[in-house]
């Protein structure tokens, strides 16, 4: 049984871009797929707001996101933790080795600027990991202040997570002055899981070269060097990178600004939904998320009945919560290709479901 996913990723695939996936392989050292490489980094470039190489990685942003702390972390690294998969990565800096902070604030809450500015000053760290759209709890940091902070400490490297925000809302890397900006494939990118893609500053590139332990398959120098031939380290993904050069004629049809203006309208026409209905948003105050929202279960919905008749009786699902938000809060996503008339059969099945969907039990 097929159902749509309203979920914070994997979200739904159109059409156009799964018939993209199908077309005949190449090998990945070959002429043809050095054409097809070089071809997508002037819209690459574009949408990383970026003069650097845009690199391919056959993997989840996971993989680059550890890589990135086997390739930039000698001393130490601060990881700012505000949701479950900033959490995660304070866990994963330590798996690799390496000294790690936490800059901890409460789920929901966005960095704070000022905490940044004290830990740094102690001088111990020389990398910074920040997700700037924690996706757990639908908050989205600010991520010029937080940037404009780590910029007061040049020897410190900038590892910034933007899997679910990326393409929904304009994030400037050369301007920012990030040193390494990590995406996905399976969120507001709409494509299928399997594929990240990541830029690296100049200076990120000058300081893997000096870390010995950086290992191979995420190796940054690696990286780099097969970019110069127009290929990648290791054999890619071949269809999903088909599928993004399909997904890039798309977004540069659209156009980037009424992408960005389409997220944020669809977002909001969400919000207000949830809003008449006596919901209030999980995050604090004007740090929502555009490309999904977290919403708090004040009316005590039993999600997963709620999620349940969505399923059977309307093909589509939500999120029920995420690790100990589970049953305390929903997820709504409105990234990707949605349109207004999607999410309003969204809210209309939401509607009628709700009305069906008794209260949970008392805990």
């Amino acid at each position: 049984m097929s159902y749509k996913l309203f979920i914070p990723g994997p979200i739904a695939v159109s059409e156009k871009t799964l018939r993209a996936m199908a077309q005949p392989m190449i090998g990945h050292r070959s002429t043809d797929f050095v054409a097809l490489y070089q071809s997508l980094q002037p819209e690459l470039q574009t949408l990383f707001y970026t003069q650097d190489p845009v690199y391919l990685s056959t993997s989840s942003a996971w993989g680059t996101m550890e890589g990135s702390i086997r390739n930039l972390v000698k001393r130490k690294v601060l990881n700012c933790m505000n949701g479950a998969f900033s959490d995660k990565w304070f866990d994963v800096s330590q798996r690799c080795g390496k000294q790690a902070g936490a800059l901890k604030a409460e789920w929901g809450q966005p960095v704070d600027p000022d905490a940044l500015r004290k830990e740094l000053s102690t001088g111990q760290y020389d990398a910074v990991t920040l997700i700037h759209n924690e996706t757990s709890c639908g908050c989205m940091s600010d991520i010029a202040a937080v940037m404009k902070v780590i910029r007061e400490f040049p020897e410190v490297y900038s590892i910034v997570d933007t899997v679910s925000s990326f393409s929904a809302v304009p994030i400037k890397k050369d301007e920012l002055g990030i040193d390494v900006l990590i995406t996905g494939s399976q969120k507001a990118l709409a494509l299928p899981p399997g594929l990240s893609l990541f830029s690296v500053s100049k200076r990120a590139l000058e300081r893997a070269a000096t870390v010995t332990d950086r290992g191979y398959y995420f190796d940054f120098v690696e990286f780099q060097a097969n970019h110069e031939k127009g290929m990648t380290p290791s054999t890619p993904v071949i269809p999903l990178i088909y599928a993004l050069k399909s997904k890039l004629e798309d977004i540069k049809a659209e156009g980037i600004q009424n992408r960005y203006d389409r997220h944020l309208r669809l977002n909001k026409k969400v919000r207000d939904w949830a809003f008449g209905k006596g919901f209030k948003l999980f995050p604090k105050e004007g740090y929502g998320s555009i490309s999904l929202n977290c919403f708090a279960n004040t009316l005590n919905v039993d999600l997963a009945a709620l999620n349940k008749t969505l399923k059977s009786k309307h093909k589509l699902v939500i999120d029920g919560g995420y690790g100990k938000l589970k049953g305390k809060t929903f997820r709504i996503s409105n990234m990707g290709d949605e349109t207004d008339a999607t999410i309003a059969d969204l809210i209309k099945a939401l509607d009628s479901a709700l009305a069906e969907t008794p209260k949970a039990a008392a805990s």
